[in-house]
């Protein structure tokens, strides 16, 4: 059980180049409780983010200076927990995929219900806290030839060395959890994205395909995290 009161003063790192939008937004997520930090480009978020810590980063793309993906890539490097939540007008799958390969856990389409963000929001900050408390229950896990380190998010693939992000650590741990057991992205969605499962996403296939390519020895034909046709998705810590 998570207590309510870890959102408040959380504090969150917004970068956007769009006064109108950001104002807005800065706005409503204090009356959420939230401690906001405005960024009005890609200079100052980097500044920002090396000064001060963040709970957060809400991060828009198309930014002056530095671009989104430049700053999720440099975020990334020194702080592989620190959630990111995309914010863009682009909504080509490509550029979503991008996104995450930088290390954004999660985007938001521009225009979007301002609900929609703070429900995101919320679910991000919350993963944080379960993350925290399911990794010291089970620290290291080994699988065929694959080691994961859920403390540092260090990962070894065969003879590839990775670093998961926070997400991609929590999905893995959650099929993990559930092995031998088929599990929906309807449940996906709401035990680790904190979002509507009526919400039309290929947020959870892009990052099914993103850990298979991390930990199977052919992705294109999964041996531990399998496909499970119109039911959603199976792991096994045996090869299968």
């Amino acid at each position: 059980m998570i207590p309510e009161n870890i959102y408040d003063n959380c504090k969150i790192l917004l970068v956007e180049d769009e006064e109108t939008l950001a104002i807005g937004l800065e706005y409503n997520l204090k009356e959420e409780g939230y401690v906001v930090k405005w960024a009005k480009n890609g200079k100052e978020a980097i500044e920002f983010y090396e000064s001060e810590k963040f709970d957060l980063v809400i991060l828009d793309i198309m930014l002056p200076y530095i671009n989104g993906f430049e700053i999720a890539e440099r975020i990334r490097s020194s702080d592989p927990k620190l959630p990111i939540l995309m914010l863009t007008a682009k909504t080509e799958k490509a550029d979503r995929i991008k996104g995450f390969e930088k290390g954004a856990d999660d985007y938001v389409t521009k225009p979007f219900h301002l609900d929609e963000l703070l429900l995101r929001v919320k679910g991000m900050l919350k993963r944080k806290s379960w993350y925290t408390n399911a990794s010291e229950k089970q620290p290291v896990y080994n699988f065929g030839d694959n080691e994961i380190n859920f403390e540092n998010l260090k990962c070894k693939c065969g003879v590839n060395e990775i670093r998961l992000t926070q997400l991609e650590a929590m999905l893995i741990k959650y099929l993990i959890e559930k092995e031998g057991e088929i599990v929906s992205r309807k449940e996906l969605l709401e035990n680790i994205w904190h979002l509507n499962p009526d919400i039309e996403t290929r947020t959870v296939d892009i990052f099914i395909a993103r850990l298979r390519k991390y930990f199977e020895p052919d992705p294109s034909n999964p041996i531990y995290i399998k496909s499970i046709r119109g039911a959603g998705y199976t792991f096994s810590s045996v090869k299968s």
